[in-house]
């Protein structure tokens, strides 16, 4: 009784891993489904920013400059950062191939010490779907 029951359990098992492949492969195939060559490309005109030597508690903000360089309109899902301490703000407005917008990004450093590296990862319908950019400078008392 004991066997028939570890046997239902694993192909029980089995069966749901064989649905998680079959899953990932399918949304695999469909991002691939993406042609590159018109994909939307975005361009950071400076994606490290070093805003040097603050106090603690102060805030800093910088807006990262970017353009559409692809061949279809870029569309951003989410920026998010590292933590709290760092928000950014985007249009979710479409940027037509050939546009340009900004990425405003508020570092408050209240609470931190030392050196940062803040990041923020932006979404969007590129390939590859993410990436960064940076805040980097140091905090001191």
């Amino acid at each position: 009784m004991k066997k028939l029951i570890f046997g239902a359990m694993l192909a029980v098992i089995f069966a749901a891993c064989n649905n998680n492949v079959k899953n990932q492969a399918g949304a695999d195939s469909t991002a691939s489904a993406v042609d590159p060559a018109s994909a939307p490309v975005i361009k950071f005109e400076k994606d490290v920013y070093e805003f040097g030597k603050i106090k603690q508690g102060e805030s800093v903000s910088y807006n990262f400059k970017f353009e559409n360089t692809g061949k279809s309109p870029l569309i951003i899902k989410d920026a998010h950062a590292t933590c709290g301490c760092t928000v950014p703000e985007f249009s979710k407005d479409p940027i037509p191939a050939g546009g340009s917008s900004v990425i405003k990004v508020v570092f408050n450093s209240a609470g931190k010490e030392g050196l940062q590296d803040k990041v923020v990862t932006i979404v969007a319908n590129t390939i590859p779907a993410n990436t960064q950019v940076h805040l980097i400078g140091e905090v001191v008392k």
